[in-house]
């Protein structure tokens, strides 16, 4: 997926605003020194969320880092939650209620060098979350009740990702409009990913009505889904709609453009 970018002066200025996100240049940004030192201190694993959990009336985040890593979960607004990692790596961060879809960006501090999550951390008021990653599909976080459809990623490019989950190693079949767009296995966590279309194939996903399904032994799931432009982003970097096949967020990507991901149901 190539993100096109939106006519509007200030995405890179709005994209910066959420502290600790990758930089519109595609670099992370980091206090003055940090990459240096951290080449100094050695690889620092990046924190991952893995986890939603609710709590009172509100969510708690949980996930992992480098043991006594200090983790730290920005909102555009500049707010910062921070919490440190245990002994074993584990995290956790109340988020208190969410009343509507809220972004983050995640870092970690440890061993004098500062490390950024592989992306954006999306919440919504219904205790949906994943990590929203720009050019691949979205890496749900939340728990899935059983084999089938996850997330659905595009852009105006053309590229379409479709993201599931399956019984780890078994063989995953997507079907795209009624044809059999990809086919392969779920890794050992139970994730497949296809990116749309597949490699070699010069022809886009036109925008209007798709139906996406997947399949394999023992599961079925498919769901209509509807590929449209998103409007430029002029309140922030996220937006979010309810749309029959789950919620839809258009997000800002690290390069100034736009991508929309829905959380299937």
């Amino acid at each position: 997926m190539v993100p096109a970018k939106p006519p509007i002066a200030a995405t890179c200025a709005a994209l910066l605003a959420l502290v600790l996100l990758p930089g519109c240049n595609g670099k992370p940004l980091v206090t003055p020194g940090a990459e240096s030192a951290a080449e100094d201190a050695g690889y620092v694993a990046p924190p991952m969320p893995d986890g939603l959990q609710a709590a009172g009336d509100g969510w708690r985040l949980s996930g992992s880092a480098a043991p006594g890593a200090r983790v730290r979960l920005a909102t555009p607004q500049g707010e910062a939650l921070n919490a440190t990692a245990d002994s074993h790596g584990r995290w956790t961060i109340a988020l208190g209620p969410v009343p509507e879809a809220r972004i983050f960006g995640l870092s970690a501090t440890a061993k004098g060098g500062q490390v950024q999550s592989e992306g954006y951390v999306l919440v919504t008021p219904k205790g949906q979350a994943a990590v929203l990653r720009a050019g691949a599909g979205a890496l749900r976080i939340d728990s899935g009740l059983r084999s089938g459809l996850r997330a659905i990623d595009f852009d105006q490019g053309g590229g379409v990702e479709v993201s599931a989950i399956a019984p780890p190693g078994a063989t995953v079949i997507l079907n795209l409009d009624g044809r059999q767009a990809a086919q392969g296995r779920a890794d050992a966590s139970g994730r497949y990913d296809a990116s749309l279309p597949a490699a070699g194939s010069q022809t886009r996903i036109l925008p209007g009505a798709h139906q996406a399904q997947v399949f394999g032994d023992g599961f079925s799931d498919s769901v209509g889904f509807q590929v449209s432009v998103a409007p430029p982003l002029a309140q922030g970097p996220l937006r979010s709609q309810l749309t029959p096949a789950g919620l839809r967020v258009d997000w800002m990507t690290p390069g100034g453009g736009v991508q929309s991901t829905i959380l299937i149901h």
